[in-house]
């Protein structure tokens, strides 16, 4: 089955915004805690610096997903988009639909 190159760009263009709103949200959380004792407690402070390494991991997973959302329109220009970068299948459109960036199909991926 070939692939639809507009559901795929959509779908990339689609998973693009998304990250970048989450990003823009996030900012504030992952903003640098202030350690003015007199305004929180110590365990405030932990917990406030938890949340913020909670938000720049995230943030870190965002633009990984970002660089593979390239990468992938990068192999939709190529022509190579669909197929695994590893044994040269085509991977299924309902993998694609779930994570539109897949560079693998299932059985390779599944092999790390």
């Amino acid at each position: 089955m070939a692939i639809d190159i507009d559901i795929a760009r959509r779908r990339l263009a689609a998973r693009k915004a998304e990250l970048e709103e989450m990003s823009e949200l996030s900012e504030g959380a992952r903003a640098t805690v202030t350690l003015d004792q007199q305004a929180v407690g110590r365990l405030s402070r932990m917990d406030s610096m938890q949340q913020q390494a909670m938000a720049q991991a995230q943030e870190r997973q965002r633009q990984r997903d970002l660089l593979r959302i390239e990468m992938a329109e990068r192999r939709l220009k190529d022509g190579d988009y669909g197929y695994c970068v590893e044994c040269d299948a085509e991977i299924v459109d309902g993998r694609l639909a779930i994570d539109p960036m897949a560079e693998k199909c299932v059985r390779c991926a599944s092999a790390r």
